[in-house]
């Protein structure tokens, strides 16, 4: 039994390191400021600090890769839920949406924080300063109404 033991836990030993060979690109796009939706939407300075703290590191170019994100399988796992973030929502690329698109997705922000979508469970782990309290989910759907509104009467 011991010896069963202790060749199981070299094995692993083993795997856990020939999987860090396999490194998946963390990434952080150039950002040009003048496309980010900072730039290209009217809001408080209290939407922008919620957007910085509980939404950037997943959908934007300015990911803050913890220690952890080099270590695999984790890294694996990071960079995957950041790369799907960035497709679905970029708030860097937020300027080369089309007035439609930016109403959608103003909509949806709203919806996945009402519904504790987002931020992840996962993400909120390790992040507990991204958690939204009642007010913050409020001033967000607030915002994404306004900025809707106007999004779609300037088209």
């Amino acid at each position: 039994m011991k010896k069963t033991l202790k060749w199981t836990g070299i094995i692993l030993v083993v795997l856990l390191a020939a999987i860090q060979a396999i490194r998946p690109a963390r990434t952080n796009p150039p950002v040009d400021e003048t496309k980010t939706i900072r730039a290209n939407t009217t809001m408080s300075s209290e939407v922008a600090a919620i957007l910085e703290r509980a939404c950037n590191d997943c959908h934007s170019n300015k990911t803050t890769w913890p220690w952890y994100s080099q270590v695999a399988p984790v890294s694996w796992l990071l960079v995957n839920d950041v790369n799907d973030g960035r497709k679905d929502l970029s708030l860097s690329d937020w300027g080369t949406y089309d007035p439609k698109k930016k109403a959608r997705k103003l909509q949806k922000i709203c919806e996945e924080v009402k519904t504790g979508g987002m931020p992840l469970k996962s993400y909120l782990v390790l992040h507990p300063a991204a958690r939204l309290s009642d007010s913050d989910k409020q001033t967000l759907c607030d915002w994404t109404r306004q900025e809707g509104e106007r999004v779609l009467a300037s088209q």
